[in-house]
């Protein structure tokens, strides 16, 4: 049987049009990956401050101030993230408004700044947290 010169090359062209799709797929589907981590993680590290803030015997409210390190742990149920958070003494008592943009308080004592390990359970599906883990040196 003989193929019309032009259908020769169809099924390449149609196999190059599959492995670039291919290509274009990859790279939504990771970024679809990081943001849902996004999602869940900023809450999660909020949780983690507050939970600091009312276990503190401190009047000041602590605020982030770096991430050093986190990780999402490879648990099916619920998502549990580890970190490492920097925190810092602000200039604000306690429970009072706006303590995410409170100014640092001035000066390097001992008191000022903790660095806290954090684990944390996140039920993303109604926003409930549960602290496994909570160490500050």
């Amino acid at each position: 049987m003989s193929w019309p010169q032009g259908r020769k090359t169809r099924p390449c062209a149609m196999l190059l049009l599959f492995l670039s799709l291919q290509f274009l797929i990859t790279p939504i589907s990771k970024a679809t990956e990081e943001n849902d981590y996004s999602t869940y993680f900023l809450p999660t590290v909020e949780f983690a401050v507050e939970t600091f803030n009312q276990k503190s015997q401190d009047e000041y409210a602590f605020r982030l101030e770096r991430i050093l390190s986190s990780r999402e742990e490879k648990v099916v149920f619920p998502a549990v993230y580890s970190m490492t958070l920097q925190l810092r003494r602000t200039i604000c008592k306690k429970f009072e408004d706006g303590l995410d943009i409170c100014p640092f308080q001035d000066g390097n004592s001992a008191n000022n700044t903790y660095t806290c390990l954090f684990s944390i359970g996140t039920f993303t599906w109604a926003t409930v947290f549960k602290l496994y883990k909570h160490e500050c040196s």
